[in-house]
């Protein structure tokens, strides 16, 4: 036989066998089982964006054909969340966070990596191909369904717990923006004012053992009634849920507040002003003198609660742009609601820190210290400007506010820009005094 015809019997035989198989391949991918899995995602999430990749990677590669992906957004979509709260309460769980996959009789929360996550979505997939395929997720909802439930957790950098919910133990970014957060409003110049003016008072009693008790008692009711504040503007978010409009209406707030902040350090007190106001100060002074004429201690602690109370209702205006906008963003993100609590036990642990440092530092040295001017300007400008990016955000891109490198570059520009503002301004100051 011929090279030639060697070559057409084998071309014949390669085509007879493609014609054979293409019909048993075609067949097979017929006949896979459909199996349909619901992600449940947020925008801005780099975890949910990791699977999203990752499964339309799953498409795009034709290895699952039966493969329904079916994808819920719930950070910006109200009846999305409503789905998500109802299929969890379906499948016997609660919801934790996103990402979340529902597929078959299993429940994955977070994504980590491929090898962490994406291999166990796969095998998921695979189990339900070999059982037949796998239904719809949401059949369960509208059957009243309970079923028992696989409930797995990545361990890719995402981590489920009890309260809190998922976290990114790679990033944190929600504990760390937390911490950022309350620490720049715990210098807080009215705060401050009250603190520093009570224990200046105290100093005369010359009793460190009084001056400790009561400035911690002090210190420690502002907290409590600061937690309350929050808990308020808390529940005002969570009963208003994701809307967009909330955000925007909270971003528009927190700008016009971070406006009114940054005015201070240019015009004190002229025009609008969020500090305590000078009618006010007569009634707060008037109740220290009461409370240090107090027979007993135990009277003098109530006096202290009383004044705690009445100056932070004058300060309630002086401080609202950061618990505002710390509990919306709180709220955007998917926690139980003990999680969400505890997330305010942790802002206000670190916003009364330095308000005890101030406490422990009079009491150890009886000396008297006044918030200056300068000073007061000085941490308006620097919560102004901060405070201006984070509602600034809020109304453009609040997604971004998920990653704590945001917070960051925020606080470290607001820092930066404050210093060479007041560094001009005392600059023009002496020029000005130099030339009059």
């Amino acid at each position: 036989m011929s090279m030639v015809s060697k070559g057409l019997t084998l071309s014949i035989m390669v085509l007879l066998l493609a014609a054979v198989l293409t019909p048993i391949t075609f067949a097979l991918d017929q006949e896979q089982p459909e199996v349909v899995l619901r992600l449940f995602w947020g925008k801005g999430c780099p975890h949910c964006a990791k699977e999203k990749e990752f499964l339309k990677h799953l498409e795009e590669s034709d290895k699952y054909p039966g493969l329904r992906i079916i994808e819920h957004e719930v950070y910006h979509n109200e009846s999305n969340q409503e789905l998500f709260k109802l299929l969890a309460d379906a499948y016997g769980k609660r919801v934790e966070g996103v990402p979340t996959t529902f597929i078959g009789d299993s429940v994955i929360v977070g994504y980590g990596d491929y090898m962490n996550t994406g291999k166990k979505i796969e095998s998921k997939i695979e189990e339900c191909i070999h059982q037949g395929g796998c239904k719809d997720p949401l059949e369960r909802i509208q059957q009243g369904e309970t079923p028992q439930t696989n409930q797995s957790s990545n361990n890719g950098g995402v981590v489920t717990l009890p309260i809190i919910g998922t976290l990114d133990t790679t990033k944190v970014s929600l504990p760390a923006f937390t911490i950022i957060i309350a620490a720049l409003d715990s210098f807080n110049p009215c705060a401050f004012f009250v603190l520093l003016f009570l224990l200046s008072m105290l100093i005369h009693a010359r009793s460190r053992g009084r001056m400790l008790i009561i400035g911690g008692t002090y210190v420690f009711f502002s907290g409590l009634i600061y937690f309350v504040f929050m808990a308020a503007w808390l529940n005002i978010f969570i009963l208003a849920g994701n809307l967009k409009i909330i955000t925007l209406l909270a971003g528009a707030i927190a700008v016009f507040i971070a406006l009114i902040n940054i005015k201070e350090f240019f015009f004190f007190k002229k025009g609008i002003s969020l500090t305590i106001p000078e009618s006010a100060k007569p009634k707060l002074f008037k109740r220290m003198r009461e409370m240090l004429k107090a027979s007993s201690l135990a009277s003098m602690l109530v006096a202290t609660v009383v004044l705690a109370v009445s100056a932070n209702v004058y300060e309630l205006l002086c401080t609202a742009g950061f618990p505002m906008v710390f509990t919306r963003i709180l709220t955007l993100h998917q926690l139980s609601k003990l999680g969400y609590y505890l997330y305010l036990v942790l802002y206000n642990v670190i916003y009364v820190i330095p308000l005890f440092i101030i406490v422990l530092l009079f009491t150890l040295t009886l000396g008297a210290k006044k918030l200056t001017k300068e000073q007061g300007e000085a941490l308006k400008l620097v919560s102004g400007l901060m405070m201006l990016g984070l509602g600034a955000l809020l109304l453009l891109k609040p997604e971004a506010l998920n990653n704590v490198f945001v917070a960051i570059i925020l606080l470290g520009s607001a820092v930066l820009v404050s210093a060479l503002l007041i560094l001009a301004k005392r600059i023009i100051s002496r020029k000005v005094k130099k030339n009059g």
